[in-house]
């Protein structure tokens, strides 16, 4: 199993570079030519969802990128270190707003229209949303 892990500073400059890497690395990895499109724009959501949380909540840590290569399948999994709390919580002083909550929804919806195996956790200590597709069974991965 061969991971490439990315970390950028909390700016939306860097998502595009995200999902520059992230789509070469799903084509290394031997993900459909025909979802590549869909890896960069997921991954682009997922990061600019990110990206948000940690400007919102003043947070000063990179974001988090991992590209897993697995036998049968290619993940994606975008970290970020924003607190969450349960559906209809309020952390005062948190910055959040029914805006915000709006919004991050809105990313997850966009996502989950683009990526069929998505998982998404969210606790005190920030959040993870995997995505994976599945690699083209003759797929070989150079040395």
């Amino acid at each position: 199993m061969a991971t490439v892990e990315l970390r950028f500073s909390a700016l939306p400059e860097h998502v595009r570079t995200a999902r520059l890497v992230a789509a070469a690395v799903a084509r290394r990895a031997g993900v459909d030519e025909a979802v590549l499109d869909e890896v960069r724009l997921a991954v682009g959501e997922a990061c600019t969802r990110a990206v948000g949380l940690h400007q919102s909540g003043g947070i000063t840590a990179p974001v988090k990128v991992a590209l897993i290569e697995e036998e049968k399948q290619f993940s994606i999994e975008v970290g970020d270190e924003a607190p969450r709390v349960a559906p209809g919580d309020r952390v005062p002083g948190s910055g959040v707003d029914d805006t915000d909550v709006e919004e991050d929804e809105m990313g997850l919806a966009v996502i989950s229209g683009l990526v069929d195996d998505v998982e998404v956790s969210a606790g005190e200590h920030g959040g993870l949303i995997r995505m994976t597709w599945p690699r083209t069974p003759l797929a070989v991965t150079p040395a």
